[in-house]
C-alpha cells in the first residue's frame, strides 16, 4: 500500500491529524506521501508537526497531488470544498468522507459522474488509536475501495462496514457516543467524591472501570447483561446501586440521546 498511495486531507483539524497519525503509525503509508490543506494557518502547522506530512493552502493542490482525498470538514463546508475540487477530481481518486450527515448523493453529485466515493462516520478516540467507525459505499465505489477504507480505519480502531441507511444511527451511537462516556465516567466520579474519594483518585478509578469493563464486553463475546449479572450478588451493594440507575431511567435516557443525535445527522444530511 506505502508505496504507491498518497493521501490528501481536505481539512487538517484534529480528526484528520488523527487519522493521519494512526495511518502512519501503522506503516500504511510513510509521511511524506500524507498531505493536508486548511484555511486556518494553525491547523495547517499542527498537522504538519504531528504527522510530518506537507500541508498546502489549495485544495485543487491536493486533489492534484493524493489519490485517495479524505474529506474532513464541517458538514456546512463541505459542498464548497467539493465546488473547489470538482474539476481536478477524475476516475483514478477516491472520495472517503468523514463530514457528518452528508449522504453518498450528495456528494457524488458534487463530483464528476461515477464519482468513487465512500462516507465515514468515525469517532475523536481514533486520537487514541481507538475509535469505532462505520462506512458505507457509493454507488460507484469498488470491493478494493472498500477494503482499502476498511484497512485505514482499522489502523485507528475498530471498522464496520454497512448500509449506508444505517449511518445516521451510527452517528448517534458511537459518533456521538464518546461525550455520553465521558458524562457517565464524570459522574461516576462525582460520586466517588460524594462518599470521601480525592478527585483524581475517583477519575482515575472511574476511567479504568469503564475501559475495563468495555475490554470485558469485547474480549469474552458476553452479553453485557451477563457480564452485570456476574458482578451483581443477590442481596450485595450492585444491586441496590443498580436499583437507583432503573430508578433515574438511565437506559431509557441513553436510548433517546442516540436516537436524538441520529435524527440530528439526518437533518445535516437534508
Amino acid at each position: 500500500m506505502a508505496g504507491k498511495l498518497t493521501i490528501g486531507f481536505l481539512g487538517a483539524g484534529r480528526m484528520a491529524t488523527a487519522l493521519a497519525g494512526g495511518f502512519i503509525r501503522a506503516e500504511l503509508i510513510p509521511a511524506r506521501q500524507v498531505i493536508g490543506s486548511d484555511p486556518l494557518p494553525a491547523s495547517r502547522a499542527a498537522f504538519a508537526r504531528e504527522t510530518g506530512g506537507r500541508v498546502l493552502t489549495r485544495n485543487s493542490d491536493v486533489a492534484e497531488a493524493a489519490r485517495v482525498l479524505i474529506l474532513a470538514t464541517k458538514p456546512d463546508q463541505a459542498a464548497a470544498v467539493l465546488g473547489e475540487i470538482h474539476d481536478a477530481f477524475t476516475r483514478r481518486h477516491l472520495l472517503i468522507s468523514i463530514a457528518a450527515g452528508i449522504p453518498t448523493a450528495k456528494l457524488e453529485a458534487a463530483l464528476p459522474a461515477r464519482a468513487r466515493v465512500i462516507r465515514v462516520m468515525p469517532n475523536t478516540p481514533a486520537l487514541v488509536g481507538a475509535s469505532a467507525s462505520g462506512f458505507a459505499l457509493g454507488k460507484s465505489a469498488t470491493r478494493a475501495d472498500g477494503l482499502l477504507a476498511h484497512r485505514l480505519l482499522s489502523a485507528v480502531g475498530v471498522a464496520v462496514q454497512l448500509k449506508e441507511t444505517l449511518m445516521d444511527a451510527v452517528t448517534g451511537l458511537s459518533g456521538s457516543g464518546p461525550a455520553y462516556v465521558y458524562q457517565f465516567i464524570e459522574a461516576l466520579s462525582d460520586g466517588g467524591v460524594a462518599v470521601g474519594l480525592p478527585r483524581d483518585v475517583a477519575t482515575r478509578l472511574a476511567a479504568q472501570t469503564v475501559l475495563g469493563g468495555a475490554k470485558m464486553v469485547l474480549e469474552t463475546g458476553l452479553h453485557p447483561g451477563s457480564l452485570k449479572d456476574m458482578v451483581t450478588s443477590p442481596g450485595g451493594t450492585t444491586i441496590e446501586g443498580l436499583h437507583e440507575l432503573e430508578k433515574g431511567k438511565l437506559r431509557g435516557t441513553v436510548m433517546s440521546a442516540v436516537r436524538a443525535a441520529a435524527e440530528k445527522s439526518k437533518q445535516l444530511g437534508q
